[in-house]
Parts: structure tokens; sequence; C-alpha cells
């Protein structure tokens, strides 16, 4: 794979940018460390970071509490060697020359688990997903 700047950039999406896409750029960075460059947005972005989302990275040695959601932009999606849509419900307009991948990532809340155990569960499926989307990135 080749790509658009000297290293692989990659553009995590979901819909309000303050929970999964958060997450797997903050997981990104703690398994990449300076090897990939990461961003995320949001297609309707909230207000602010999920705060279970936050609490469960910490437990992980990554801080995203500072982190602000915004909103996805043409030229970011045009910047990023690949664009990951987490979940179903975000919908982006594609820019061509861009990779593009949807996780459905786990539901705990499907199983009837809440709260900061469903978000232990997104992380550790988030993080499997991004050691493995990094392991084709950095290895030819």
């Amino acid at each position: 794979m080749s790509f658009k700047a000297e290293k692989p950039s990659v553009l995590f999406v979901c819909v309000k940018n303050g929970g999964k896409s958060q997450m797997a750029a903050g997981l990104m960075d703690k398994v990449a460390g300076d090897s990939v460059t990461t961003a995320s947005a949001g297609s309707k972005p909230g207000s602010a970071v999920n705060d279970f989302s936050a609490q469960v990275l910490t437990e992980v040695g990554v801080d995203i509490s500072q982190n602000v959601p915004r909103q996805i932009t043409a030229e970011d999606q045009s910047q990023a060697d690949v664009v990951v849509i987490l979940g179903a419900e975000a919908q982006i307009e594609r820019v061509e020359g861009t990779l593009y991948e949807r996780w459905v990532t786990d539901e705990p809340s499907d199983r009837g688990i809440d709260g900061i155990e469903r978000m232990c569960l997104v992380r550790d499926d988030i993080f499997a997903r991004v050691t493995d989307l990094h392991r084709k990135l950095t290895t030819s």
C-alpha cells in the first residue's frame, strides 16, 4: 500500500465524535506511537467526549478527556489514507482516492450490558481492530 504522506494516516469517524471514534484514535496513538497519523471527527458532532469512553481509556493509559468533538470535512478525508467509520449510523460523503472501512463494533447494550461495563467491552473490541489495522498499515 502506498501512502499520501511519509507515514500512514487514519481518520476515525462516528456520529458524535464523542465516543467510539475518539476511543479508536486514542488507542491507535497508543498502539502506533508516531508510526501512524491519527485524527477523529463526527458526522454530527456532539459537545463533549463521553465520560465512560474517557474513563475506560484512562485504564489503559490513554487520555482523551480534553478532546473536543469536531465536524468531519472533505479535506480530513482527502488527507487520510484510510477512513474508518465506526458503527452503522454515521453517513458521510466519500472522497475519491481514500480507502474506507466500516467497523460495526460490539454493542453490549443489545445484551443488556450498560454503563462502564459496556464501554470496557466496546474499548476491547476497538482495541483489537485498531491493533489489526496498525499491523496492516505498517507491514508490507
